[in-house]
């Protein structure tokens, strides 16, 4: 049976976001898009956007 879930990847490096310390969250500047943001890209403090408003973030 198929999922009809989609699978969140992170916004900085588009891996999926399975492993433990990956994060997710609404973009603080819009509310409206969500982040996903993996364990290597927190720690490195890579750049995000945000693709509805193009707020950048650690």
């Amino acid at each position: 049976m198929l999922s009809s879930r989609t699978e969140l990847k992170c916004t900085s490096c588009g891996r999926t976001l399975r492993t433990s310390g990956s994060t997710q969250f609404l973009c603080p500047s819009c509310g409206e898009e969500t982040i996903g943001r993996c364990v290597r890209c927190r720690d490195q403090s890579v750049t995000y956007r945000c693709p509805k408003c193009g707020f950048e973030g650690p």
